[in-house]
């Protein structure tokens, strides 16, 4: 039988087998899930884990028979299977995964990576097939738009409710017995604070993520942070452009206005080299920790070692600052692992250089285009980041190195010292690691962080606060002002006048948030200094992380007060406002000018 004539005897059937493939896929994936979440998150008797697995491993081989089912019922099978190639390796991994454990008692995962060291294995790739198999899912659902016509909403308000989704779901699973070492459980107001901060790449904790959290809740905790980092919404369209024909408009503009790209027509583009560049900086970020473990740092087993190397990777470069050390690389066996500090350092300017300059700087592209034109200069977004970024950090190491060299500082030689004033000066661009005792810092060492903190990292990058470019138009407008000129220029270009007020419109939108919080802590939480709370606060909001050590000690208001203001400065002030805000129906008309007394 040749190709034409199969094709024609299934297309009778080929619409009902696609329905009922559709509808399997549905309920197998949210079946596979929550086995797996209970699994994980709950029993705990070794015979009912292998009845569970087993089930998962059935739900597996019905996802093989209906790709190739897919395969039969597609009349152009070599598209197909370019299209779906990703989906093809897994299905593939999964078969001779399956036939080698049941039919030949040979397990496949298992044994490769236990002979290398690597146990637990077959977890990792139950967990990542199902959730592999949840994102078709869900990009399924959302190609349907069946819920999604009547809801019209704001590019603006569905990026905000990703992160509202993301942070309950993490929630409740930090929620589950096996999830914490805790004989009691986790509280929930804990448990939403973690899933908040890990959500919004933050890293301010109320907990000990590396006692505290078992396995299976460090490994939710890294999902949490690698989402909030890029995004749910990032991701999600990532695969529905890797997976199927492409991404509606709708996408589109969210996307432009997330990720800040010069032009609508470019975020198609940006969204495929951004998820590489993520995780090709990750995977090489991930071999430099490995190598930079001193023989100090001691591991159970190689498999624990690179745990711990891509935990640290991962939320080094998505600037969330988690730590699986107590007192994060301010614990004792790394505290002198400079090597380590440094790759650190490298990894959070990557995460908040922000993509669009990354791309723009590191594409090879870019670089070529760059080696044939040599006369060719950054783009303009990349000389303000990168400018303001360096001048920021030379700022913060030269006044953090004078301010603490007789104090946390004392005991460190001269190079020893500068290393960790780069450290703290950069650390502050949005991310959360400390390799000085922040307990001990000076009142003015505090309110130079609290400022280098409250600007935050750059736009489209794993970085809270106002931005370094927000901070440069406002910098560069008063001047203007100043010197009474009619246009504010930058690089011999003018910025619109849009431009400038939407930058005083996030200045002043922070600082707001940031006093009305402020405010509301010294209530909820008076035994604490103002300093400190202030401190804690400014942190929350740049999605920082840094912290005194009062975060454990808050009231549960106080802690409610924290995680808003984490969230607010994840999702972003303007963001929030523009959400909220009611679109004017016209702007064709002007009022007669007026003059105020100003100053």
């Amino acid at each position: 039988m040749n190709t034409e004539t199969l094709n024609r005897v299934l297309y009778g059937s080929k619409l009902t087998a696609y329905a009922i493939m559709r509808r399997s896929t549905y309920v197998l994936s949210v079946l596979a899930v929550v086995l797996l979440i209970i699994a994980h998150g709950v029993v705990e008797s070794p015979l009912r884990l292998q009845m569970l697995f087993y089930a998962i491993d059935v739900i597996f081989a019905v996802f093989v028979i209906i790709y190739f089912l897919r395969i039969l019922y597609t009349f152009e099978r070599v598209k197909f299977l370019k299209r779906t190639w990703f989906e093809g390796i897994l299905m593939g991994v999964i078969l001779v995964n399956q036939v080698g454990t049941y039919l030949l008692g040979f397990p496949v995962v298992y044994n490769i990576f236990e002979g290398i060291g690597i146990p637990l294995s077959v977890e990792f790739y139950r967990v990542l097939v199902s959730l592999y198999m949840l994102v078709l899912l869900i990009i399924e659902l959302l190609e349907t738009k069946v819920h999604l016509k009547t809801l019209q909403l704001k590019p603006s308000i569905t990026f905000i409710l990703s992160f509202l989704l993301l942070i309950s779901i993490g929630t409740a699973l930090f929620m589950l017995p096996k999830m914490t070492n805790a004989p009691e459980g986790m509280r929930f107001i804990d448990a939403l604070f973690m899933a908040t901060s890990a959500s919004c790449i933050t890293g301010l904790v109320v907990v000990d993520p590396g006692t505290y959290f078992t396995f299976s809740g460090q490994v939710v905790l890294l999902i949490l942070v690698q989402l909030g980092g890029l995004g749910v919404m990032t991701f999600a369209t990532f695969f529905a452009s890797l997976m199927r024909q492409g991404i509606s408009i709708k996408h589109h503009i969210a996307l432009h206005e997330v990720m800040d790209s010069e032009s609508l027509f470019s975020t198609k583009g940006l969204l495929r080299k951004l998820i590489i560049l993520t995780l090709s900086i990750e995977l090489i970020a991930v071999f430099l920790v490995f190598m930079s473990w001193g023989a100090e740092a001691k591991f159970e087993s190689l498999s624990h070692k690179i745990f711990y190397s891509v935990f640290h990777a991962i939320t080094g470069f998505t600037n969330a600052g988690f730590s699986l050390y107590p007192e994060g690389l301010y614990t004792e066996p790394i505290r002198y692992s400079y090597a380590l500090h440094l790759i650190m350092v490298a990894l959070i300017l990557l995460g908040g250089i922000g993509f669009p300059t990354l791309l723009d700087v590191f594409s090879p592209r870019s670089m070529r285009r760059r080696l044939n034109a040599p006369w060719k200069n950054w783009k303009l977004l990349s000389r303000v980041t990168i400018y303001t970024s360096a001048a920021l950090v030379a700022f913060g190491t030269i006044i953090f190195f004078l301010l603490e060299y007789y104090n946390s500082l004392s005991h460190l030689s001269f190079a020893e010292a500068l290393v960790a004033s780069i450290f703290q000066s950069v650390t502050t661009r949005s991310s959360g690691f400390n390799t000085v005792d922040m307990s001990s810092l000076a009142s003015p060492t505090l309110l130079l962080l609290m400022f280098l903190m409250f600007i935050g990292a750059s736009p489209g990058s794993m970085g809270g606060g106002i931005k370094t470019t927000t901070f440069t138009v406002i910098i560069i407008s008063v001047i203007a002002t100043i010197r009474n000129k009619r246009n504010i220029e930058i690089a011999n270009r003018t910025i619109p006048a849009a431009v400038s007020y939407k930058a005083f419109a996030v200045f002043t939108f922070a600082a707001l948030i940031n006093l009305i919080f402020i405010f509301l802590l010294s209530i909820t939480d008076s035994q604490f200094d103002f300093i400190r709370l202030a401190f804690e606060q400014v942190s929350a909001f740049g999605t920082v992380g840094l912290s005194t050590g009062i975060t454990a000690g808050l009231s549960d208001m106080g802690k409610l007060l924290i995680l808003s203001s984490m969230y607010i400065g994840r999702v972003g002030t303007l963001t929030v406002a523009v959400a909220l805000s009611s679109r004017a129906y016209t702007t064709a008309y002007k009022y007669p000018a007026t003059h105020l007394a100003i100053g």
